[in-house]
This record gives structure tokens, C-alpha cells and sequence, in this order.
């Protein structure tokens, strides 16, 4: 198995493009811009092989046509994507429990349904690359300390997508798709000001920044103690929703519904 490289690509604001590479073919996950994808294939000599959506969103998929015009050389790209959605240009639609096999780069991923953030939103698993790490590709669905609005989804949609993540293996690296980090640091340390974990996260986040430095991939592990959406459960967290709200928290859900709430609100 040949040593992979994961490349997020900048775009838009705040956007997330994820290349994975084996240095000669690459796949991408949610290209939501042509222009860079393209700029960075050229810079690396990088041919592109496959095309990996996970929603329907505009600055997820909004320059698979123009790749699929610029990058076909041999024959068709498959664009790969959820079978819930309405999507332009798929070849192949997945979802929970189906495989994706990539020949070049060599690629094997499962799919995991994650409503949520849109009704059918989907995420991609990779259980181990050369090195035995397994990789996550989920789009809006978690993100680094935070998670995606509900735009489509329910609360208990969402809940459950994110319970579905968080029990993948504590090494999992998560690729999400946007640099949301520092943000979401901060009302994560309004949620939970105790958790230190978080205060020490907080440090690191702002000086990759400082360097215009990626705050991801993070691991599945360190989500589990720096994401307040990934400790509704937690008595603390509760403490402080029953406080911000002024009644009892009843339970996971209405934990993490007042919890996504606030969020929408928080500045």
C-alpha cells in the first residue's frame, strides 16, 4: 500500500478542498472551487482520478463540472456522492454501508449516514491508510470543537450523526471542510470554562493561526475532550446549558438542542 498524502486546500473564506494523493493520482473530497484544486494538481503534477462529495451544498460541489471538463484526459471521473441529495454529475450514488474503491490512488473508504446538517448528508471512512490511521471525511457534519447548523436535519438527526462519528476509533483523523476552529473555541470555553483540555487547545489553535497554519485534522480522541457537542452528555456541560437556559436539562438531546441553539446565536 502506497504512503498517502491529505492536502487541505484553501478556498472561499474559510473552505476546506481535501486532495489525497499518492503522488501521482489523486482523488478530491467537496470541491467547491475549480481554481485551486486545479492550480494545486498543476504545482504537483497530480492526475485526478475520482471526485467525493458528502452534500449538496454550492461551496461543496461547485466546481465538479468545471474539473470534470479540465481534468478528464482518459475517460469519465466518477463523482461519488450521497444517494439522497440532488446532485449534479454523480456517476455513483452511496450511502450507509456502502464501499468505495479507488484503484489509483489506492483508496477503500465505507459510507456512514450523517443527517443533519442536510437530510442526506453523507460521510467517508477510511479504516487505515499505509501507516494503519484511519482517516474521517465528514464535511459539515463535525467540525474541530463545533459541529454544522441544522439546516435540514433534526436535533435528534444531528445527535445521532455525531454519536455515529464519535464512536469510530480514538486515532481517527478528522477531515472536515471548513476553518472554523478558533470560533468554535470559543463558545466551547462558554459551554464548558472548566475544561482544560480546551483552555490548552485554545493555545494551539491560535498559534497555527497566527501561522496561517490548518487547525486539522484533529483526532476523534480529542474531540471527545475538547467538543462541547460530543459531551452533551457530560454533568458539567448540563450545569452550564440549565444555567445560560434558567430550567433543567432533561437529557442528551435537550442538552445538545439548547447547546446547537445557543451556537446560532453565540457572537
Amino acid at each position: 500500500m502506497k504512503t498517502l498524502e491529505y492536502v487541505p486546500v484553501p478556498a472561499f473564506e474559510d473552505n476546506y478542498i481535501w486532495l489525497i494523493s499518492d503522488g501521482q493520482d489523486a482523488v478530491v473530497v467537496d470541491p467547491g472551487d475549480a481554481a485551486p484544486v486545479e492550480a494545486y494538481l498543476t504545482k504537483r503534477g497530480w492526475r485526478l482520478t475520482a471526485i467525493l462529495l458528502t452534500h449538496h451544498h454550492h461551496d461543496h460541489v461547485g466546481g465538479v463540472a468545471k474539473l470534470l471538463v479540465s481534468q478528464s484526459v482518459d475517460g469519465e471521473i466518477p463523482v461519488i456522492g450521497p444517494a439522497g441529495e440532488a446532485i449534479e454529475h454523480l456517476t455513483r450514488r452511496v450511502k450507509q454501508g456502502d464501499h468505495v474503491s479507488i484503484a489509483s490512488p489506492a483508496l477503500e473508504c465505507s459510507v456512514i449516514d450523517v443527517p443533519g446538517h442536510t437530510a442526506g448528508h453523507i460521510a467517508y471512512f477510511q479504516p487505515n491508510d499505509a501507516q494503519g490511521t484511519p482517516h474521517l471525511f465528514c464535511g459539515d457534519t463535525l467540525f474541530a470543537s463545533g459541529c454544522g447548523r441544522l439546516f435540514e436535519g433534526t436535533p435528534q438527526q444531528m445527535l445521532n450523526s455525531l454519536d455515529a462519528l464519535a464512536a469510530l476509533p480514538d486515532a481517527t483523523l478528522v477531515h472536515c471542510a471548513h476553518e472554523y476552529t478558533l470560533s468554535n473555541i470559543r463558545f466551547a470555553r462558554a459551554a464548558e470554562p472548566d475544561n482544560a483540555a480546551l483552555a490548552e487547545w485554545q493555545k494551539q489553535a491560535e498559534q497555527l493561526r497566527a501561522r496561517d497554519q490548518p487547525t486539522i485534522p484533529t483526532t476523534l480522541l480529542h474531540e471527545r475532550q475538547a467538543n462541547p457537542f460530543l459531551r452533551v452528555g457530560e454533568k458539567n456541560v448540563q450545569a452550564t446549558l440549565a444555567a445560560q437556559f434558567e430550567r433543567p436539562v432533561r437529557d442528551r438531546l435537550d442538552a445538545f438542542t439548547l447547546m446547537r441553539g445557543w451556537k446560532d446565536k453565540f457572537r
